[in-house]
């Protein structure tokens, strides 16, 4: 409540540091009561001083119609002054909504631009979907190598969508040597993530054994697991 307080009155001298602070205590509920308008109203007082981080939130505000009702070209003009400013996850957001068509009109060149200045931040989401443009040719010439190198990128960081479509690329052979051992390894780091098709897939990996050791009791674990994720 005393931040609350020392804020509010920050906030009202127009220091973008305080007005964000606070909205983002109305919007959690923190210190004050929750109350979302009350966060946009505050947001929108930073976004329009150019505070990049008030500027993504009060887009995503919009895109969610929380506090706000939803407006996906607002989303957009707010995505686009905070991923001007460099921020990565607004860069990413702007990619998704070129790509979706919602706010504008539906772009797969530059869904693939904004994603890749998340990815060269190191934006994970940004990376899968970069490389998922490459695989598919959406946006970009269609370059398996190129979405190899991506998926790996995110894979890095945990992403278990980009950690599949790696072992996929390793299980055929597309866009890298093909390696039955490296598809094991990275269905398996996916699988453990509760992905359910890398399940199903290490589940015939043992059942065959392909790039591990054939291994039935394993073949049958995976392929419940599988069942179970996808229940």
């Amino acid at each position: 409540k005393q931040a609350a307080l020392w804020f509010g009155k920050a906030a009202e001298q127009g220091d973008t540091k305080a007005q964000f602070n606070l909205a983002m205590m109305y919007g959690d509920g923190r210190g004050v009561a929750k109350d979302d308008k009350q966060a946009v109203a505050w947001l929108r007082k930073a976004a329009e001083q150019g505070h990049a981080d008030a500027q993504y939130h009060l887009a995503v505000s919009y895109d969610d119609g929380e506090g706000v009702p939803q407006d996906f070209k607002q989303a957009v003009y707010w995505y686009t002054q905070a991923a001007n400013q460099g921020l990565a996850k607004a860069q990413y957001n702007l990619g998704v909504s070129y790509d979706k068509g919602e706010g504008v009109a539906k772009d797969h060149q530059m869904a693939a631009q904004w994603y890749r200045k998340a990815a060269d931040q190191g934006d994970s989401d940004a990376q899968y979907n970069l490389g998922v443009a490459y695989d598919e040719g959406e946006g970009v010439p269609q370059d398996h190598q190129q979405a190899v190198a991506w998926y790996r990128k995110a894979a890095a960081q945990n992403h278990v969508r980009a950690q599949f479509n790696l072992a996929v690329s390793y299980d055929d052979g597309e866009g890298v040597a093909q390696d039955k051992k490296q598809a094991v390894h990275w269905y398996t780091k996916a699988a453990e993530q509760g992905d359910a098709d890398a399940q199903q897939n290490l589940s015939v990996m043992y059942a065959r054994g392909e790039g591990v050791a054939r291994d039935a009791t394993k073949s049958r674990y995976w392929a419940r697991k599988a069942r179970e994720s996808r229940a």
